[in-house]
C-alpha cells in the first residue's frame, strides 16, 4: 500500500514540474511574438505617417497582408473619410504639439470595406539628439464598447420616450382632477391657479366651485398627502365625495365629516391616506350686497381676507384636524361677510413651504407671515390680480417649490365704475 501512495505522490510531483517548465517557457516567449500576437493592434509609422511596422493582430482585424501596408500606405489611409478629416485637422496637429495623444475614438476601414471602431493612442519616439524619428500607435478594439454605447443610447431614447409618455399621462390625469372651468356666480369674480412642482408625478391638490340649491354655491380647496397614482386616487375620491356630500347636506361641517368617514373607512390599513381641506358655503346678501361665507377646515392653512379698505388678515380655524386620520375628526369653522371690494384667498401649503434664500443666504421656508405681508401689499385687489401675483411669486421661487400649489381667489366687485383698475 505504501508503494502505491509513493508512486501517486511521485506522479503528482512530475506533473507539477512539467507545469512549471511549461509556464517558464511561456514567460520566455520572444518580445517579437508578444508584439505580433498582443490583444491590441500595434503600428509604427514614419513622421510622415507612412507605415513602417504593423503587428499580426491588426492585420487580422483589417484583413490585410503585411506587404499591402509596409512602405505603401499611410496610417490615415486606414481611416474612414471622417476619420481622415479628423486626423488631419485635430489628431496629427495635436500629436506634433504634445508628442502624445491617447484614447481617441476613430474608425478603421478594413480590406473588405467594413468598419472597425478603435481607441487610438499615439506617441512620438525621438532619437538621442531629441529629434522625432517615428510614431508608435496602439489601437484597442472598441466594437464591444460601441455596441454598449449604441445599446445605451437606444435605452436612453426609449427611457426618454417613456418619460414623455408618463408626463403626458400625468398631465392628462391631473386635468381630470381639476374642474375644466369654475362656476359662474352672479355678483362674484373668481380665479384659480394650479402650479405643478414636477411634471413627472401627479400631485394631490384640488379645488372646485359649484352651484348647490338655488342661491347657494359650494367651494373647496384641499391637499392630499403624497404624490403619484395613489394620491390621485384619493384626490378623485375626495373631490367627488365633497360634491356629493354638499348636495345631500350643504352644511360645511357635515360635508367634511362625510369625507372624513369615507377616507377613514377606505384607507385605515397599512397605507393610511388623509388630506387637509377647507370647504365653504357661499350665499349672497341681497339687502346689503356681497356674500356670506361659512368656512369649515380640516387641518388646512387659514384663508386670507383682503378688504376693500386695504386691511388684510387671516381667517384662522384653530383645532381643525386632518381629514381621514381619525374616525371622528374635529372640524373647525369660521364665518365672514364679503362686502364689495373684498377678496378671499384660499391656498395649499406648497406656497408657504417653498424654499427661499434669506438675507444671510440661508435656505428658509417662505412661511405664513411672509404670505400675509405679501397679501397686505396687494390689498385692495381683485381675484385675477391676486392669482396673477401669486403665479409670479411662485416663478421667483424656481426649484424651491417642491410641492404642488393650488390657489383659489373670490372677489366681490365694487359697483360699476368703482372697481379697482
Amino acid at each position: 500500500m505504501s508503494g502505491d501512495v509513493t508512486g501517486g505522490r511521485g506522479g503528482g510531483d512530475r506533473d507539477s514540474v512539467d507545469d512549471r517548465a511549461e509556464f517558464s517557457a511561456l514567460l520566455q516567449e520572444s518580445a517579437e511574438d508578444l508584439y505580433e500576437h498582443a490583444p491590441c493592434g500595434f503600428l509604427s509609422t514614419r513622421m510622415d505617417g507612412r507605415i513602417a511596422k504593423v503587428n499580426t493582430t491588426l492585420l487580422d482585424w483589417l484583413g490585410y497582408e503585411r506587404d499591402d501596408l509596409l512602405g505603401r500606405r499611410h496610417f490615415s489611409d486606414l481611416l474612414t473619410v471622417g476619420g481622415r478629416l479628423y486626423h488631419e485637422t485635430h489628431f496629427a496637429p495635436l500629436l506634433r504639439m504634445q508628442g502624445e495623444v491617447s484614447g481617441i475614438a476613430l474608425e478603421l476601414k478594413a480590406a473588405d470595406g467594413s468598419r472597425l471602431p478603435v481607441l487610438v493612442t499615439s506617441k512620438v519616439r525621438t532619437g538621442s539628439d531629441g529629434q522625432p524619428l517615428l510614431i508608435r500607435t496602439t489601437l484597442f478594439d472598441a466594437r464591444d464598447r460601441r455596441a454598449y454605447e449604441t445599446e445605451l443610447l437606444r435605452a436612453r431614447k426609449e427611457a426618454d420616450r417613456e418619460r414623455e409618455r408618463l408626463q403626458r399621462l400625468a398631465t392628462t390625469l391631473q386635468r381630470t382632477l381639476l374642474p375644466p372651468a369654475l362656476a359662474d356666480v352672479p355678483g362674484l369674480n373668481v380665479s384659480a391657479y394650479y402650479h405643478v412642482a414636477s411634471v413627472d408625478e401627479v400631485g394631490g391638490d384640488f379645488y372646485d366651485l359649484f352651484p348647490l340649491a338655488e342661491g347657494t354655491w359650494g367651494l373647496f380647496l384641499g391637499d392630499v398627502c403624497g404624490k403619484g397614482a395613489a394620491a390621485a386616487a384619493v384626490t378623485s375620491l375626495a373631490r367627488y365625495t365633497l360634491r356629493a356630500a354638499a348636495v345631500y347636506n350643504p352644511d360645511p361641517v357635515a360635508v367634511l365629516a362625510n369625507l372624513n368617514t369615507v377616507l377613514n373607512h377606505e384607507y385605515n390599513g397599512v397605507d393610511p391616506r388623509f388630506c387637509t381641506v377647507v370647504f365653504g358655503l357661499l350665499t349672497p346678501d341681497p339687502d346689503r350686497g356681497g356674500f356670506h361665507i361659512t368656512l369649515a377646515s380640516g387641518g388646512h392653512p387659514p384663508a386670507l381676507l383682503m378688504r376693500a379698505d386695504g386691511t388684510t388678515g387671516s381667517l384662522p380655524t384653530p383645532g381643525g384636524q386632518l381629514i381621514g386620520v381619525l374616525a371622528d375628526a374635529h372640524i373647525a369653522t369660521t364665518a365672514v361677510r364679503l362686502t364689495p371690494g373684498d377678496t378671499l384667498l384660499l391656498h395649499t401649503d406648497g406656497l408657504t413651504e417653498a424654499h427661499v434664500h434669506s438675507v444671510d443666504d440661508r435656505e428658509d421656508r417662505y412661511g405664513d407671515d411672509a404670505l400675509l405681508d405679501f397679501a397686505r401689499a396687494l390689498a385692495p385687489t381683485t381675484a385675477s390680480d391676486t392669482v396673477d401675483a401669486i403665479r409670479d411669486l411662485l416663478d421667483t421661487f424656481g426649484s424651491g417649490v417642491e410641492d404642488d400649489t393650488a390657489v383659489l381667489a373670490i372677489h366681490v366687485p365694487l359697483p360699476s365704475g368703482d372697481e379697482l383698475p
